[in-house]
This record gives structure tokens, sequence and C-alpha cells, in this order.
């Protein structure tokens, strides 16, 4: 595949298009990321055992859900926020 395209030969529709697909992909890896990011915050909070059996153990199993929960909830109050912050013209 050539790496040298030259995007002033694209159409407009085609502009449109490449550029949806370089948010689309923006906004995955950024999911990607926060998952990473969770994932490795819950577990060093909360997995504390070797797990032989195959599952968690209960309080294991509860502190990673609460951890999960408190992560989401602390994500959506600062998307909240920003928004607020962008409405009243603080951003």
């Amino acid at each position: 595949m050539d790496s040298n395209i030259d995007l002033s030969k694209l159409t407009d529709n085609d502009k449109k298009e490449l550029q949806q697909f370089i948010v689309q992909e923006q906004q995955q890896s950024m999911i990607a990321k926060t998952i990473s990011n969770l994932t490795d915050i819950c577990w060093k909070k909360c997995i504390t055992s070797h797990i032989s059996a195959g599952k968690l153990d209960r309080s294991e199993d509860a502190c990673a859900s609460n951890c999960v929960d408190r992560f989401m909830d602390t994500q959506m109050n600062v998307l909240k926020h920003l928004e607020e912050l962008r409405g009243d013209g603080g951003i």
C-alpha cells in the first residue's frame, strides 16, 4: 500500500468520510485506554489473592464491582461538569 496518498485528490465526500473514520478510531482508542486504566486500577485495589478456582472470592468480587461503579460515576460527573462549563462559556 502506498503511504504517500495525495489527500488533495479526495472528493469532499471522501474527506468527510475520512474525517468521520478518524474520529471514530480516536474514540475507540480512548475507550480502550479507559478500560485498560479501569482494569489496572481496580485489579491493584481489589485482587489480593491468587486466583486458582477461576473466579474471584466474594470480597474481591464486591470490591471490583464497587470500584467499577465508582470509576464510572466519577467519569460521568467529570463529563457533566465539563459540559456545564462549556454551556456557561467557561471552556
